[in-house]
């Protein structure tokens, strides 16, 4: 725990409470009563309001439609099965700013919505949580489909056997194993949508604001930092409360289960109900994720010749000190660090709150883990420029400055989708090996790391999309001249004219192949048998 623990009090904790402390302390004096000022504004109620019910229907929703896409891919085995994966997995890691446009493309004015059926939707909550959907889809699939494809199908063929109907196997053998996995899906997508950005800015113009959005308007727009700060402590708090009920309901219903090797549980759907899930499940895939998708590839060929695939091949001389087409490889490099930090820190972590006999403290630090999740994007962003300024870190200048912060979002994802796992190897299997003579680094490799390698790659994949997509914190800290793939998407984006719009379709569009092209790979990797366990 003291690599995790050190990590996150240096790169989280003191950043978010430099920028707070600069926001409610003035003239050395601390200014509390401004939190009961701020959260008693009608206006401010609201926004607290619509957060919290748009967070809880979008992963109600979200479950609702990737549970069974997440059975899918777990269960059933058909041509094109990676492929469509790393698909799924694609929308995840777009900048916000240039899926909301698709996605407005499609429900907004003169959209496809509105020329076949005369429909729009972007002037309601709905726009919001179908693009929430979009979004968070492939974080219910690979975490609670991740665990299921391991579950050993003969308990519920024995339930069946029993007289147990199928709905009534999948409740009362599956589910309950399923729990844990559920449960860090479902909060790692209300943390998403509970902190949106990019999504409710875009669809939810003047009518709906998020504390997010809010956030940012108080920084940016109002430069009322001391507004800012107070409404980062009621996310910070609202995020820790959330965090704390998740840790104590799921710990209580944690087993040991039985994994076996996905590739035993995968079979070619058999019967008229198994073909009509996996029928629906593509239609949902292909109307939800790739139709938005499309819409950036068409847009990015408007220009004849792939006039604005060219053009980012040229330095700007403005926006950029670059050619827009070099923030491809700087993302790459900054992706790659950053996964290797999260996995260390995330490996770590799992490994560490997995254990049986930990403590009421370990136990308790499994929610602030989390945090990184449940605040804002700009707090932190704003926090490293302040807080990382000076001897002996002063990082402003230092290119290891955006792989940090990305690791900061990405090592959540390794501990949610390692952890479950991790939990669920029968402790009777290290206590043998021990029993046996080895050593626990013995122990880890010989028992635990064939056991959950397959979490591990599902958890380096997620950690990689993340930071090749991480917009909020990146777009403060990263240089002008090594900028990230969304970070130039959103400087074309903010400047007008076709070109550049153009343009940013196109970066957009090779940023949606690399993540394909990398998690087809993963996929490819991580399919390699484990053997049955």
């Amino acid at each position: 725990m003291a690599l995790p623990v050190a990590f996150f009090a240096l790169f989280f904790a003191w950043p978010v409470a430099a920028i707070v402390a600069r926001g409610l302390r003035t003239d050395g004096a601390w200014h509390l009563g401004r939190i009961a000022d701020v959260v008693t504004q009608p206006d401010i109620r609201h926004v607290l309001w619509f957060t919290t019910w748009q967070a809880l229907a979008s992963t109600a929703l979200t479950l609702l439609l990737a549970l069974p896409a997440g059975y899918v891919f777990a269960r059933l085995d058909f041509p094109g099965k990676q492929l469509l994966r790393a698909v799924v997995t694609v929308p995840f890691v777009l900048p916000t700013v240039v899926a909301g446009s698709a996605f407005l493309a499609l429900v907004g004015r003169g959209g496809l919505l509105d020329e076949l059926w005369g429909v729009r939707l972007d002037t309601t909550v709905w726009a919001i949580l179908l693009a929430h959907v979009f979004f968070n889809f492939a974080v219910v699939v690979r975490t609670v489909g991740g665990l299921w494809a391991q579950l050993d199908p003969r308990q519920e063929e024995a339930a069946r056997m029993l007289g147990a109907s199928p709905l009534t196997a999948w409740r009362k053998v599956t589910l309950p194993a399923l729990a844990p996995a559920v449960a860090a899906a479902s909060l790692m997508v209300f943390l998403f949508t509970f902190t949106s950005f990019g999504v409710v800015q875009i669809l939810g113009g003047p009518t709906f604001s998020t504390l997010e959005v809010e956030i940012y308007r108080q920084t940016s727009e109002v430069f009322d930092l001391s507004t800012a700060a107070v409404l980062t402590l009621v996310q910070f708090a609202a995020v820790g409360a959330v965090l704390a009920v998740h840790a104590w309901t799921v710990r209580r219903r944690e087993t040991a289960l039985r994994l076996v090797d996905p590739k035993v549980t995968a079979r070619r759907p058999r019967g008229a109900g198994q073909w009509a899930l996996l029928v629906s499940v593509l239609a949902v895939v292909a109307l939800l994720l790739v139709l938005p998708l499309a819409v950036l590839v068409r847009r990015s060929l408007d220009a004849p010749g792939l006039g604005y695939y060219r053009a980012l091949t040229h330095t700007d001389g403005g926006t950029f000190l670059v050619a827009p087409v070099h923030a491809v490889w700087t993302s790459l490099q900054y992706a790659v660090a950053a996964t290797a930090v999260a996995v260390v820190i995330g490996g770590l972590a799992a490994a560490a709150l997995a254990r049986r006999d930990a403590g009421r403290l370990v136990r308790g630090f499994d929610a602030l883990l989390m945090l990184p999740l449940g605040v804002s994007a700009v707090t932190v962003g704003f926090g490293f420029l302040i807080a990382l300024d000076k001897p002996p870190l002063d990082l402003r200048q230092s290119w290891v400055l955006v792989p940090l912060a990305q690791a900061l979002v990405g090592a959540p994802f390794v501990v949610r989708t390692m952890l479950p796992v991790l939990r669920a190897v029968d402790v009777r299997l290290r206590e043998a090996a021990a029993v046996l003579g080895a050593s626990p680094w013995r122990v880890w490799r010989e028992v635990d790391l064939p056991l959950v390698r397959r979490a591990l790659l599902v958890a380096a994949g997620f950690a990689f999309a993340v930071s090749l997509g991480e917009f909020g914190a990146t777009v403060f800290i990263a240089r002008p001249d090594n900028p990230t793939l969304p970070v130039a998407v959103a400087r074309l984006l903010s400047r007008p004219g076709d070109l550049n719009y153009g343009q940013a379709m196109a970066l957009s569009t090779i940023l949606m192949v690399v993540c394909a092209a990398a998690l087809l790979v993963l996929e490819r990797l991580r399919t390699d048998r484990t053997g049955e366990f």
